[in-house]
């Protein structure tokens, strides 16, 4: 059996193996020397952009025929787990470009596939998702955000709150209530634009980590959105959120692995180098044991990533227990090996000499963003259990 040639490998094609090269030539050039000045200075990375945009790695997963690559939910992950092993706050160019244009490939008719795709595959525009409000995070169902039809559109009253690269992005896929009464069955989906009258921004967040990654409210003050912006039927919008959810969360679990992979980096190159007792500190087991524990975690959370994406690109049925399992179980383990890599390092893993520190505290958001891990935990139960 173990001589059979024939037996299926689980392994990345070779297209897929010279794309991970192609974007960690692009990281190692023109990212990862950028990453500790990003964090320090909290500002988008407009030269990072460009790079990803020159590269077409600032949202592969836009089909080919509006304009873009058309990379598969793997190569999406791949490109977002490259970039953030070196930057989480890079990392999500390509992945709030998915988030925002999800709703769309999942919801939206032709015509606005046509008008928008080609926006953001030529990188004219970003896109952004909002979902979230102040009082309906987890509870997404009890929105508060409405928006009334009436002379040829709708108009737009409330605000979403942690909204990814506000203030960056041209368009926003907006989650309102049409039909209060209806809760979840009586929201819809919107296309709205940055310089739609009665839009605006509220104060940047201040926030743990991903700095170079505006986070803020957005506003909508008798917001007048054209009719023809509406993403599928009325109604739909929670169904479309959901459903982005399920794809989306296995780009977090992506980025997830990349911190981990990137703090791990750092522990492994440092233990081998720092001298204690007159000797490497990887010639000691309570350090070798350290290393060994956070690269096994760290290849289980891939490859739980991987099979996601695999699933997510033939849309199986068994998605949504494996995108929130993917972001859940790769999420987790950034924490632990975030943290973990702190300790390898002692004092120095402490400061912002070294950094462990960034991207333990950029490992945190991927635990909250997209779905708390407790939502996860009730999403895969209610897939086993039924509801």
């Amino acid at each position: 059996m173990s001589g059979n040639q024939d037996f299926p490998q689980f392994t990345l094609s070779e297209e897929h193996i010279a794309l991970r090269e192609a974007v960690r030539d692009l990281v190692t050039d023109k990212i990862a020397p950028r990453a500790a000045e990003i964090d320090e200075t909290g500002e988008f990375p407009w030269d990072v952009y460009e790079a990803l945009r020159a590269a077409r790695f600032h949202a592969i997963h836009i089909p080919e025929q509006y304009g873009g690559e058309g990379g598969d939910a793997l190569a999406a992950c791949l490109v977002i787990e490259e970039v953030a092993r070196a930057c989480a706050s890079s990392s999500l160019i390509p992945a709030v470009n998915k988030l925002g244009t999800m709703p769309l490939i999942v919801g939206a008719d032709e015509e606005l596939l046509a008008r928008y795709l080609p926006l953001v595959a030529s990188g004219e525009a970003m896109f952004s998702y909002a979902l979230s409000e102040r009082e309906a995070g987890s509870d997404a169902a009890s929105m508060k955000t409405r928006a009334v039809e009436g002379d040829g559109g709708w108009v737009l009253n409330g605000q979403k709150s942690w909204i990814t690269n506000a203030g960056i992005s041209t368009y926003y896929t907006v989650m309102a209530s049409t039909d209060p009464s209806a809760r979840s069955h009586g929201i819809s989906a919107f296309v709205v634009h940055a310089d739609d009258p009665g839009f605006s921004l509220g104060t940047p967040e201040r926030k743990l980590g991903i700095h170079g990654s505006p986070t803020r409210e957005i506003l909508f003050d008798n917001c007048w959105i054209p009719a023809d912006r509406i993403v599928g039927e009325p109604g739909t919008g929670f169904q479309t959120a959901m459903a982005t959810l399920d794809h989306t969360r296995v780009t977090i679990g992506a980025q997830a692995v990349g911190i981990a992979q990137g703090a791990l980096d750092v522990a492994a190159a440092y233990a081998k180098e720092r001298q204690q007792f007159g000797k490497p500190i990887a010639s000691f087991q309570g350090i070798q044991f350290m290393i060994a524990d956070m690269a096994m975690k760290v290849e289980a959370a891939r490859q739980l990533v991987y099979v996601a994406a695999a699933k997510s690109e033939r849309h199986d049925p068994d998605l949504t227990f494996f995108g929130a399992a993917a972001k859940c179980f790769a999420s987790d383990v950034a924490m632990e090996i975030t943290t973990d890599a702190v300790q390898a390092l002692g004092g120095a893993g402490y400061t912002k000499d070294w950094p462990v520190e960034r991207y333990m505290r950029d490992a945190k958001i991927t635990q909250i963003y997209e779905g708390t891990n407790q939502v996860q935990r009730i999403v895969m139960a209610k897939q086993i259990l039924g509801r």
